[in-house]
């Protein structure tokens, strides 16, 4: 048997998870939380094979419930299970530890699939996820770029990123004209729409 946790906030979404686990025979839900913080101390107590976690959660989010399971639990397998596949949303969970990487739209089959690859301790990522990756390296944009950008997307300007990220103005500056680079654009303007259009980035 493979023994689960869910990990999500909205109700409605956890009830069709449950519905859908109880097809599998060898499936087996030990527990479903609304929140990270939750995840964290369920996982902890019951120590399941597979955790199924949104990354958008109230009192903690998904991301640190993965940093903190994994601290304390090493061989912790958890599926990262969300609506979001933008490179700022993938690449954090990925370097936190998560087995896998699905979309709350993927099929059930494919969906099952993930759980068992994920108990073997083996990675998964949806098919859109995995194109995403794929694109994501031929940019090349490292994990400070994507933060430099997502601020510019927010409207800091250089002199607000270089604060929120203890670098100077010079460095952002930097950044940016390597991103112009790898991107193919001239100014910051069309850095953030093209960051954008290809899902690098993602506004709140």
């Amino acid at each position: 048997m493979i023994r689960l946790i869910i990990a999500d906030d909205h109700p409605v979404v956890r009830s069709g998870l449950k519905a859908i686990l109880a097809s599998q025979p060898d499936f087996e839900l030990l527990a479903d939380v609304d929140d990270g913080a939750a995840a964290v101390t369920f996982s902890a107590d019951l120590r399941p094979d597979v955790i199924l976690m949104d990354l958008q959660m109230p009192h903690m989010d998904g991301l640190t419930a993965i940093q903190k399971i994994r601290a304390a639990q090493p061989q912790a397998r958890i599926l990262v299970l969300t609506t979001y596949a933008t490179d700022a949303d993938i690449l954090p969970a990925l370097e936190a530890g998560a087995t896998g990487y699905l979309l709350k739209d993927a099929p059930p089959e494919e969906l099952f699939r993930a759980i068992r690859a994920a108990s073997r301790g083996e990675k998964f990522l949806s098919p859109v996820v995995a194109e995403k990756l794929a694109e994501r390296f031929s940019f090349s944009l490292t994990s400070r770029e994507i933060e430099v950008l997502e601020l510019a997307a927010q409207g800091d300007s250089n002199k607000d990123i270089a604060r929120k990220l203890h670098i100077t103005e010079a460095t952002v500056k930097s950044h940016f004209v390597h991103i112009f680079g790898k991107l193919g654009v001239a100014d910051r303007t069309a850095a953030v729409t093209t960051a954008l259009e290809k899902r690098i980035i993602r506004l709140e």
